[in-house]
């Protein structure tokens, strides 16, 4: 059966769709021996050989298994597969047999909490997005106590590199006794150093930060460091989301 090859890329665990369409147009897909380089071309993985950068993926796709990990990440762990720095990585933490595993989205390299890893690029795609409205929820602690005013602009939005964040919803956990403040901050988006850009923006830096939940799932009960396996129930609600896309 013919399917288009962004779908096949991602069912692969190769990369997330989107990511899949740009590696398309870089001309890093070939379809028996053949570079595709336009978006909507299809291939039927049972007759045609799909390579992604060089590597085959029919037999990813042949008996895919599909896993999903649910990791409270530690900080100073890249949110990658690689890094050309050597740092430690997110899938260090994992045994051999899940490093093959991709992080969904990022967690940035000072931050900790949950992050999802998988081989499914249908869930990377639903979970990064936007449109699916998928629940980040963070604990936050900043330098000072950010006024009410300032507050609201991060609500409403503000322009980070040229384009403004989606509205989010903040409020105020408590202040330290070194006059400190503790926010808990829902995102809907995942953009590069999203919240510790957007609290420099009113002059309050970030001194921790945390991601407690992803949608319904939290870092309840799970150890930093430690990893578990998640049921098909609990795959199951971000798969649903795909309708309110």
């Amino acid at each position: 059966m013919q399917q288009r090859l962004q779908k096949l890329i991602a069912a692969a665990g190769m990369a997330s769709r989107r990511k899949a369409e740009q590696m398309i147009l870089a001309g890093e897909v070939t379809v028996n021996g053949h570079v595709v380089t336009e978006l909507g071309t299809k291939a039927d993985p049972e007759q045609d050989h799909i390579k992604v950068k060089g590597k085959l993926i029919n037999p990813k796709l042949a008996g895919l298994k599909k896993q999903y990990v649910l990791l409270n990440k530690p900080k100073g762990y890249l949110s990658s597969r690689s890094d050309p720095k050597n740092r430690p990585l997110v899938i260090d933490l994992l045994p051999a047999n899940l490093r093959h595993l991709h992080p969904v989205g990022r967690l940035d390299f000072n931050s900790e909490g949950i992050i999802l890893l998988t081989n499914d690029g249908e869930l990377t795609r639903v979970v990064t997005s936007a449109a699916a409205q998928v629940e980040k929820v963070y604990e936050v602690k900043v330098k000072g106590e950010v006024p009410e005013q300032a507050l609201s602009r991060l609500r409403n939005g503000i322009v980070i590199d040229g384009r403004r964040t989606l509205p989010v919803s903040i409020r105020q956990m408590k202040i330290t006794d070194a006059g400190n403040a503790w926010y808990q901050v829902t995102l809907y988006e995942g953009r590069n150093n999203q919240i510790r850009r957007m609290f420099d923006a009113v002059g309050h830096s970030v001194v921790k930060l945390r991601r407690v939940r992803i949608g319904h799932l939290t870092c309840q009960g799970l150890a930093v460091g430690a990893y578990r396996l998640l049921s098909p129930a609990e795959v199951a609600p971000f798969l649903d989301q795909r309708s309110g896309e």
